[in-house]
């Protein structure tokens, strides 16, 4: 009776941390749904100073994400309605390692910068940047590797390869392929950013650095982003873009908004190639812009819950003799975005 009694703890010991390592290992294999749908009235005048708009649906995307076990998880992106276009974005699966590392492999954007990973259900104005969207905005097929911090060191350092050709094929034999790498510092409300894109999607190889130096904090979020891309062995001038952004969000009572905010952006780029020959020979696809971009919205904010409407003013200047393309006027866009 007495070896009974003193065992019995024991086995109550051994019982409880066998129940504890089995909760440990139990994992929620039920996919996760979240998604954006992101509407819009855009107006913008032509040279004649004629007025013309247009609705769109902007995006309608779809994630699924889930895990297969404690280490392993994926996520499938599409969008279903990309200004009436089908597209699909990301397919990836993930391992993570103990110590905050990670290995990726599949579809995703590449590891560049800070306001490419905005997502439609996070912008801060109705049109992305240059930076964002002219220089480098990229998704491929690929493998990635990195380290992505801890609550004693918010460091993120991450790089990949890539297939140099569209990730709308992913049967292309290749000779060539791509590479990116960058190291993210958050202390605190702070960013900074350092990154290295090179690539070859259609025989012109351009490499890009970026960096950027961000804070957000007490209602204000304010960034400045810069890009320069260098084409090889092309009689073509470097591009340089940027981008300075500020939002200040005024907290709001007794209605159903959360918050209204203000924005103001400036951003520029030089003439632009997106590394296309025509006949041998590599030219500029955008001519050189700056953009002011000033901004308001309400919005109604329960994570992951995020209803907001938006109204935002561009204002575009070109060098002289440059005529503006279409959608690059100055513009009015309304927006009316529902994230879940």
């Amino acid at each position: 009776m007495a070896l009974s009694l003193l065992s019995a703890p024991s086995a109550a010991s051994a019982t409880g941390s066998a129940e504890q390592a089995v909760n440990e290992e139990k994992v929620d294999i039920v996919p996760k749904i979240h998604g954006v749908v992101r509407t819009r009235y855009e107006g913008e005048w032509s040279d004649s100073e004629e007025w013309r708009h247009r609705f769109q649906v902007r995006n309608a995307r779809l994630s699924v994400e889930g895990k297969i076990i404690r280490q392993v998880d994926y996520l499938i992106r599409i969008d279903a309605c990309d200004r009436g276009v089908m597209k699909i974005l990301d397919a990836y699966a993930q391992w993570t390692f103990p110590k905050s590392w990670r290995v990726r492999a599949g579809q995703f954007r590449v590891p560049f910068g800070i306001d490419l990973f905005r997502a439609p259900g996070t912008y801060i104005f109705a049109n992305r940047s240059f930076v964002g969207k002219n220089l480098a905005n990229v998704r491929e097929v690929g493998v990635q590797g990195g380290y992505y911090g801890k609550p004693g060191l918010p460091l993120t350092v991450e790089a990949g390869v890539f297939n140099s050709k569209s990730m709308g094929n992913h049967d292309v034999w290749q000779s060539a392929l791509d590479y990116a790498a960058k190291a993210a510092w958050r202390p605190g409300g702070f960013v900074v950013s350092a990154s290295y894109l090179s690539m070859k999607p259609y025989g012109v190889r351009m490499n890009l650095v970026d960096g950027t130096f961000g804070w957000h904090g007490a209602g204000l979020t304010a960034e400045a982003e810069y890009q320069h891309k260098h084409y090889e062995r092309a009689d073509l001038a470097d591009t340089d873009a940027w981008s300075v952004f500020a939002s200040y969000a005024i907290p709001l009572k007794k209605t159903v908004f959360d918050n209204i905010s203000f924005q103001g952006r400036f951003d520029s780029m030089t003439a632009n190639s997106n590394g296309r020959p025509d006949d041998g020979a590599l030219d500029y696809d955008e001519p050189s812009r700056r953009r002011l971009t000033l901004g308001t919205q309400l919005e109604y904010l329960r994570s992951p819950l995020r209803v907001a409407l938006r109204l935002n003013y561009e204002k575009y200047f070109y060098d002289s003799g440059v005529e503006a393309p279409a959608g690059g006027r100055d513009k009015l866009v309304a927006e009316f975005i529902v994230k879940f």
